[in-house]
């Protein structure tokens, strides 16, 4: 009996993610919901359906509500650039690096895409018809 309960506590923490992460860089921008602060931009460190870990250069509070703005590209839409924005919950604030980097955690509770403003080219074809 005492050998099995020293296996279980050996054993790793299981893992607690249900959604697959992809490793993406992304350019984003990031604002603290009811707050006039600026948007703090960053690039994020990999992305999945319910979340995203990015760094910042000052710390958030865990619980904190975000809005997030990013853009995914055509190599990963497979069509043209799609501009998403979401409203997240931080759930981790990571220790700062030496850099001075805070790892954030954050999970996505409702997403919106965006209209990417029309380009030169499509006002030309629009007005020949």
């Amino acid at each position: 009996m005492l050998l099995g309960s020293e296996t279980d506590m050996l054993q790793t923490p299981q893992e607690r993610r249900t959604m697959r992460r992809f490793d993406m860089r992304l350019p984003a921008s990031v604002k603290v919901a009811g707050t006039a602060t600026d948007e703090l931009l960053t690039e994020t460190q990999n992305v999945s359906a319910r979340g995203v870990f990015f760094y910042l250069d000052r710390s958030l509070d865990e619980g904190s509500r975000i809005e997030v703005t990013l853009t995914f590209p055509p190599h990963v839409t497979l069509t043209d650039s799609v501009r998403v924005r979401f409203t997240a919950r931080v759930v981790r604030v990571e220790d700062p690096l030496p850099a001075s980097r805070i790892g954030v955690a954050a999970l996505i509770e409702e997403y919106e895409f965006l209209r990417s403003a029309p380009g030169p080219d499509f006002l030309s074809d629009w007005k020949s018809n």
